[in-house]
């Protein structure tokens, strides 16, 4: 049996991981500033991870949610602690495409309604709604498009109201950090005013923080910075640290019937392990604070190397999820950057470097990779 061939792969075989760095199978070491679309949170194989997951391996791995599972109540405490939503009710099942897909399905629950308004760019996910409510034709099989979804211009508030005020939508979905979309943020007032929207036309406001929550931006929640409290709520990536999960935080104006919501694998004994040692570290190493301060950092350094040097239009983002946006395709970019200077990065368009390294990322990280893409930009 062949792999079934959807992904474009580096020809390069990535067998160990350690903070911010990884190797290759011929020992050759790597600047990891991708943490594998932005999951690796608190770095590669942290020993505080790798001691929790290989006791709880030990003990049990795995059983169903039919029984009572005291780590997922444990996490629900936690999480509400450090993310400022101890009101809120959890829900946890496996990837951020599932937590958009229960979000979705929650809302049109509560509200009877079937239509969704997304942000023109967006990604939510590949399943059924989750890809529905994203802006790409190229991935919404004839299956999925069923009409539910407008898709708007973010910031555009007036756009959002127009459609609003027909009084059929169910929810607004939005990343307030937009990743595939390229590195772009919602404004505080266009957020305030979509959320005071939302409740006069009864309509749900759910925040995707897949990517950009979970520290990244520099405090907990991507939305927290925008002084807005949806009413869901929705995780993954880095709540494992590489571990498949995900999670959907709802707020306590949703009541739960037996039944309504399910999964075999979500919320399963390893994976709240998983998830229990990322807030352990987060908390013990300021993970947060410092995806603040190492961002501010390499977002001054990178406003200062754009003008000076050329080929940089735009350098954008919060924290440690960065867009540089370039007048040239990524490509040549990106690939003297990892086959010349061993440095992982990701991208966005054609055109847009993304940076979404682990949130214990340093400064001295930082400027070594500001001195290799000067040079690059100095050359190409």
């Amino acid at each position: 049996m062949n792999l079934f061939d959807v992904y474009p792969l580096f020809n390069i075989n990535i067998v160990k991981g350690k903070g911010c760095k990884v190797w290759d199978d011929n020992g050759q070491e790597y600047l990891d500033i991708y943490g594998g679309h932005a999951v690796i949170s608190i770095g590669h194989c942290h020993p505080h991870y790798v001691e929790m997951m290989t006791d709880q391996l030990n003990k049990l791995g795995f059983y169903s949610n039919s029984v009572i599972n005291k780590l997922q109540q444990q996490l629900a405490e936690r999480l509400g602690k450090i993310s400022g939503y101890d009101d809120y009710q959890l829900f946890l099942i496996n990837s951020g495409a599932e937590a958009n897909e229960n979000a979705l399905k929650l809302a049109s629950f509560k509200t009877g309604r079937t239509r969704v308004l997304s942000a023109e760019k967006a990604f939510h996910g590949r399943t059924s709604l989750a890809v529905e409510v994203t802006n790409n034709p190229k991935i919404i099989a004839p299956i999925n498009a069923n009409g539910h979804t407008t898709y708007l211009p973010l910031n555009d508030i007036e756009a959002w109201e127009k459609e609003l005020a027909k009084g059929d939508v169910c929810a607004c979905i939005i990343e307030c950090i937009q990743g595939v979309g390229g590195i772009r943020l919602a404004t505080p007032e266009f957020a305030q005013a979509l959320q005071a929207l939302c409740k006069k036309y009864g309509a749900i406001l759910i925040c995707d923080e897949i990517q950009c929550g979970y520290g990244r931006s520099g405090k907990f929640f991507a939305h927290q910075w925008l002084d807005i409290r949806p009413d869901i709520i929705t995780c993954a990536k880095g709540i494992g640290n590489g571990f498949p999960m995900g999670a959907v935080l709802i707020s306590p104006d949703f009541k739960p019937e037996y039944g309504q919501l399910g999964t075999t694998f979500g919320g399963n004994h390893l994976a709240c392990t998983a998830a229990l040692a990322v807030i352990d570290v987060m908390e013990q190493e300021n993970l947060v604070e410092n995806a603040r301060e190492v961002g501010d950092y390499l977002l001054d350094k990178l406003q200062e190397l754009q003008k000076t040097e050329k080929h940089i239009v735009d350098v954008r983002g919060r924290g440690l999820m960065i867009g540089i946006e370039l007048d040239i395709p990524h490509k040549d970019v990106r690939s003297h950057l990892l086959f010349d200077d061993h440095i992982f990065t990701g991208c966005a368009s054609t055109n847009i470097l993304r940076l979404l390294p682990p949130l214990c990322f340093s400064k001295e990280m930082a400027d070594t990779f500001i001195e290799k893409l000067k040079h690059i930009l100095r050359t190409i």
